[in-house]
């Protein structure tokens, strides 16, 4: 996906004003990464029109540094959430495949989100959307890691919901224990989640607001459409989270 000037006019505001004699066009800068996010090829692959391959790759390491991906993304998600009424949110998790030269961080970087298990290194996507097409928070962990405790702190730091009436949070099986359940009834949200098969008192599921979970399946499928979301080739965290949150830029401003 390329943007059109129209859309990124809608952002421009929000990135760094360009000083001084500079060649690269913020425009062009934003097109390139979105290119290599689409593609998934190498920095060195990027075509020459763009410009330099590494000052892109600079410019877009400081912005993710610099909060600037997260600021954009976050007043996209604020204006588009004002638009529609919320009666459900979905909690889940993917993973990702950690390509071979997305490991070896240097120490000083500090842990990063890969883990190793029987699928080999990966990384996991934990989000809460509120359909196939707004996602409201996520978070990064290693790939082996258990789904309820960075759930219960995802909806914990969400806070309970904004919307007057009932609003569901729909989660599958790996979220059904009583902590997560407690959490979410605690905040505000009626819990629908898949009861293990082996509890002594399982509860009834609400098939009909349950078949809803599959807008967030729906969401993962269009992310992993971005190669370089797919798979991880970045070696820290907050490069392959910038490549995520450009990935969900470029989502919202599909849908201007």
């Amino acid at each position: 996906m390329q943007l059109t000037r129209e859309q990124f006019e809608l952002i421009a505001p929000l990135l760094p004003r360009q000083r001084g004699n500079v060649k690269l066009d913020n425009f062009d800068v934003v097109n390139a990464i979105l290119y290599v996010a689409a593609n998934g090829c190498k920095w060195r692959a990027l075509p020459s029109h763009y410009g330099p391959w590494h000052s892109i790759y600079t410019r877009m390491s400081r912005w993710a540094k610099a909060g600037v991906l997260d600021a954009v993304f976050e007043r996209l998600q604020r204006q588009r959430l004002m638009q529609v009424r919320i009666e459900a949110v979905s909690l889940d998790s993917t993973i990702m495949k950690v390509h071979p030269d997305g490991t070896g961080a240097p120490e000083k970087n500090g842990p990063q989100a890969i883990g190793r298990s029987r699928g080999g290194w990966s990384t996991k996507l934990h989000l809460v959307a509120t359909s196939a097409c707004d996602v409201v928070t996520w978070s990064l962990t290693p790939g082996q890691m258990a789904d309820g405790p960075e759930g219960r702190r995802l909806i914990e730091a969400m806070g309970g919901p904004q919307e007057a009436g009932e609003v569901t949070l729909l989660m599958d099986s790996a979220y059904e224990g009583d902590a997560t359940r407690e959490s979410a009834q605690q905040l505000g949200f009626v819990p629908v989640v898949p009861p293990n098969p082996q509890r002594k008192q399982p509860w009834a599921l609400d098939k009909k607001r349950y078949r809803r979970r599959n807008e967030v399946e729906r969401l993962f499928r269009r992310l992993k459409a971005w190669r370089r979301v797919f798979t991880r080739y970045d070696k820290t965290d907050v490069m392959f989270a910038a490549f995520i949150t450009v990935a969900f830029i470029a989502e919202a401003l599909r849908l201007r």
